[in-house]
C-alpha cells in the first residue's frame, strides 16, 4: 500500500524497522527521545542523537476508521483502523499505524469491535517494515 518516504533524519528509523527493530531518535547530550526524528533536540537544542530501541509495547491511545478510506487504493479494505499508539518505554511518543491479527495480516483483518482505547499492543513489521500493531497477549 504506502511506502515511507524518507528523509536524512528519519532514514534511520525506516533502515531500523526493514529490521524489525522499534527505535526512537533521542537526544546524546540530555537523553530527551523525540519523534518525530528531526536535527535539533527541541529541549536542549543540541545536533547529537542516537537511536534508541524500545520494547515496541504500548497502549491504544486513540483510534479511527476512516470514512470514506482517505487515500482510493484503500477502498478495497475498509473498513480499517488507525490507531495512535503511546509508547510504554516513553509515554510521551506517540505512533501511528494499523491493528491487526498478526505480523503480515491485512489492515482489515481484525473485527472492529476488538478495537478499544487502553487496549496493550505489541509492534509487528509488514514486508516493507511499516510498523503495524497486534494486541498483546494477557
Amino acid at each position: 500500500m504506502l511506502s515511507p518516504v524518507t528523509d536524512t533524519d528519519g532514514a534511520p528509523f525506516w533502515e531500523y524497522a526493514r529490521a524489525g527493530e522499534l527505535r526512537v531518535q533521542t537526544c546524546a547530550a540530555c537523553a530527551e527521545p523525540r519523534f518525530p526524528p528531526r536535527p535539533c533536540c527541541p529541549h536542549c537544542q543540541s545536533f547529537a542523537s542516537e537511536w534508541r530501541q524500545v520494547s515496541g509495547r504500548g497502549r491504544v491511545w486513540s483510534y479511527v476508521f476512516p470514512h470514506p478510506p482517505l487515500l482510493p487504493g484503500y477502498a478495497a479494505v475498509a473498513p480499517y483502523n488507525v490507531i495512535v499508539v503511546e509508547l510504554v518505554d516513553v509515554p510521551r511518543i506517540r505512533l501511528v499505524g494499523n491493528l491487526v491479527s498478526g505480523p503480515g495480516a491485512a489492515l482489515n483483518s481484525l473485527a472492529p469491535e476488538r478495537v478499544r482505547i487502553g487496549a496493550r499492543v505489541q509492534v509487528v513489521f509488514d514486508a516493507d517494515g511499516l510498523p503495524q500493531w497486534v494486541l498483546e497477549r494477557s
